[in-house]
C-alpha cells in the first residue's frame, strides 16, 4: 500500500537542488483511548466534559475510558479493568539481551532519557555504564511506564548511561511503499563530481553546537525587538530555484564554492 506524502522539501546539495516529498516513517500503535460517560457509553466532549447523548456536563468520578473499534463504535473499560491489563513482569528494566550498536537503526530510535542512579545505587549503575563500555555493546529490555510498555536501549553516554525509547518492529513503515521514481543512468562524471563534493565538505565529527535553530533565534529577536516597540521589517520573497538545472554545470559551480 502505498505511503501518502506528509509534506515536501528539497534538499540543496551544494548548488543542485533535489525536490523531495516526506513521508512519515513510523506509526504509533498505542492504544489511545477516549473519555467516556460511564453511564450511558457515549464519547464525552472535550473541554467542557459534556455528554451529548444525555445533554449534561458530566463530573471526573463519572467517566471511563473508551476504545474506538470502528468508526463511532467503542467498548468502554473501568480503571480496575485496565489495571488488570498491565503486565507486572515488567514493572522494572529487565535487560533481556545485549546487542552491536550499530545493530539498531537509527530510525528505531523514537525518544532519549537521560538515566542517573538513585540511592543506594550508585555502586551498580557504575558497574552496568563500565560493562556496557567494556564489551561496545547496547543493552535491551523492556518495562512500563503511564501505560505503556516501552522497548529501551541503554548504551554508555559520556560518564553514565542514556536510555533510547525504541519504536516496535510494526511500528516502521515500508520504505518500498515510497515511489523513488525511475531508475536513472549517470554520466561517469557527474557521479565523480558527486563524490569529490562530499568529500569536500566531509567533517570527522559532528557536533550540533555548530548548528543553530536560526527560525527560533529570529522569532525570540522579533519578540524582544517588538516588545521595545519596534517595527519588523518583511522582505521581499525570492524566487525559488528551479529543479530542472544542467546537473553536470550545477555540480561543477558546487564543487567550485565548497572549495572556496
Amino acid at each position: 500500500m502505498a505511503i501518502r506524502s506528509t509534506g515536501s522539501t528539497t534538499i540543496a546539495f551544494g548548488l543542485v537542488s533535489v525536490p523531495v516529498k516526506l513521508y512519515t516513517a513510523t506509526t504509533s500503535h498505542d492504544p489511545k483511548f477516549n473519555t467516556m460517560h460511564a453511564k450511558c457509553g457515549s464519547k464525552v466532549k472535550q473541554p467542557a466534559q459534556h455528554c451529548p447523548e444525555c445533554d449534561t456536563d458530566v463530573k471526573r468520578d463519572e467517566t471511563c475510558k473508551g476504545f474506538e473499534f470502528a468508526k463511532g463504535q467503542f467498548v468502554t473499560f473501568t480503571e480496575e479493568e485496565l489495571a488488570s491489563l498491565r503486565p507486572s513482569k515488567f514493572e522494572r528494566l529487565d535487560i533481556e539481551a545485549f546487542v552491536p550498536a550499530h545493530t539498531i537503526d537509527p530510525i528505531m530510535y523514537e525518544k532519549s532519557v537521560f538515566v542517573g542512579p538513585d540511592k543506594g545505587g550508585d555502586r551498580a549503575f557504575n558497574l552496568l555504564s563500565k560493562a556496557l563500555r567494556g564489551t561496545e555493546r547496547i543493552a535491551i529490555g523492556r518495562y512500563m511506564s503511564r501505560g505503556r510498555v516501552y522497548l529501551a536501549a541503554l548504551r554508555p553516554f559520556q560518564k553514565g548511561i542514556i536510555i533510547h525509547h525504541l519504536y516496535y518492529g510494526d511500528e516502521i513503515r515500508n520504505y518500498e511503499d515510497v515511489n523513488l521514481g525511475e531508475d536513472t543512468a549517470f554520466d561517469p562524471r557527474e557521479e565523480e563530481m558527486a563524490a569529490v563534493l562530499v568529500q569536500t565538505l566531509a567533517v570527522d565529527d559532528f557536533n550540533a553546537n555548530t548548528f543553530s535553530d536560526e527560525y527560533r533565534d529570529n522569532v525570540a529577536a522579533a519578540v524582544k525587538a517588538k516588545s521595545e516597540g519596534q517595527d519588523i521589517v518583511v522582505p521581499p520573497a525570492s524566487a525559488a530555484s528551479a529543479g530542472n538545472v544542467d546537473l553536470f554545470e550545477a555540480l561543477k559551480a558546487s564543487l567550485e564554492a565548497a572549495k572556496q
